[in-house]
């Protein structure tokens, strides 16, 4: 299977396209906003409406943004209405997509239950609800966080892949797709999709549901990009199915951070992974390519994918994440990575 790897001459802009077979049209860039639900530590009110300020003075109206019930307990999604409603942004000007598989519940003891650790300074806890009634449980409830006139127009079943590693039953997941669908029936909301790390298990629903976007995550990026999963999105892209492409950092580490794929990897017995790293970053110096910008460009590399979602809880950062869509990188560049076998050589058109 063959990557679409970018072209320089002709770089992705910040435009819209289609999603899938629907009538929406998503930027090239989706925001994550897991952090607007004080991922590991508290972030400030100000900073939580400067960051939205800032997604809607760098890109192109509708602006995307992912958020979730587990994000925070829900505060993700309080946070974004509220945000919304004193920038005084037009409901059509905001394209939301709700993850859904998580209810608030009130807290009662000293810290969240759900993900410990995780959600700093949070006053809810969550629990899981992926079934038929749990999703419009969480439907309503996320509308109610979000306030009015906001409402998602894109919705999914949260890390099913979690959910069933976690003893979850695959009939559960899909009585919870019915909703979603009869959901959009009603016209409530606009897409059906999928979001989990394990592509695997997208490909177990979407062979079962009639999807119309899915979201991976750490799956599609410079180090990670398996045959099976370039097949899989051939055939996605051939059924209409939008592919929104999501962690192309491998969770920071392929731009220098601590984790990969939310783990933190131990240098002796991933020494081939740090391996990597250092010659990948090495080819980036050589070249004068940011690394974060060489993922971002990799993430549009197969046909299908419409957009690359990213995350930041510093406002300084959207305007250069924005930026990463339309970055120009040299044509050599990508073809000294194959050469020195960083990625796969099933790249006929590299860089012509």
């Amino acid at each position: 299977m063959s990557l679409g790897l970018p072209h320089m001459e002709s770089p992705v802009s910040i435009c819209h396209q289609p999603l899938g077979r629907t009538s929406l049209r998503v930027p090239a860039i989706v925001f994550g906003t897991s952090c607007l639900g004080n991922l590991y530590e508290v972030m400030p009110d100000a900073t939580k409406l400067a960051t939205i300020r800032e997604m809607f003075r760098q890109t192109p109206a509708p602006v995307a943004l992912d958020s979730a019930g587990k994000y925070g307990a829900g505060l993700a999604l309080e946070v974004i209405g509220n945000a919304l409603r004193q920038l005084n942004v037009l409901p059509e000007d905001a394209l939301i997509s709700n993850k859904l598989g998580w209810y608030r519940v009130p807290l009662r003891g000293p810290e969240p239950t759900f993900e410990r650790g995780v959600w700093a300074g949070i006053q809810h806890d969550a629990e899981s609800r992926i079934s038929y009634e749990g999703m419009y449980q969480c439907y309503e409830q996320g509308c109610e966080l979000l306030g009015a006139p906001y409402r998602p127009a894109m919705v999914s079943v949260h890390d099913p892949d979690e959910f069933l590693a976690a003893g979850g039953r695959l009939e559960s997941v899909l009585g919870a797709y019915r909703a979603l669908f009869e959901l959009k029936a009603q016209g409530r909301v606009q897409a059906v999709g999928v979001g989990a790390k394990d592509w695997r298990v997208i490909r177990t629903i979407a062979e079962a549901v009639n999807l119309d976007w899915v979201m991976l995550a750490c799956s599609l990026t410079p180090y990670t990009h398996p045959p099976e999963l370039l097949a899989f999105c051939a055939q996605l892209h051939a059924r209409g199915v939008g592919i929104i492409n999501s962690a192309v950092f491998n969770a920071g580490f392929l731009t220098g951070g601590d984790w990969f794929d939310y783990r933190k990897p131990d240098p002796a017995k991933d020494a081939a992974l740090f391996r990597w790293r250092e010659r990948f970053l090495a080819i980036c110096r050589d070249y004068a390519v940011t690394p974060a910008k060489a993922c971002v460009q990799f993430g549009f590399a197969v046909p299908g994918v419409v957009a690359v979602a990213l995350n930041t809880s510093k406002p300084e950062r959207i305007r250069e994440n924005a930026a990463s869509v339309t970055a120009r990188i040299p044509p050599a560049f990508w073809r000294h990575l194959q050469a020195e076998g960083l990625i796969g050589r099933t790249v006929s058109s590299w860089g012509e």
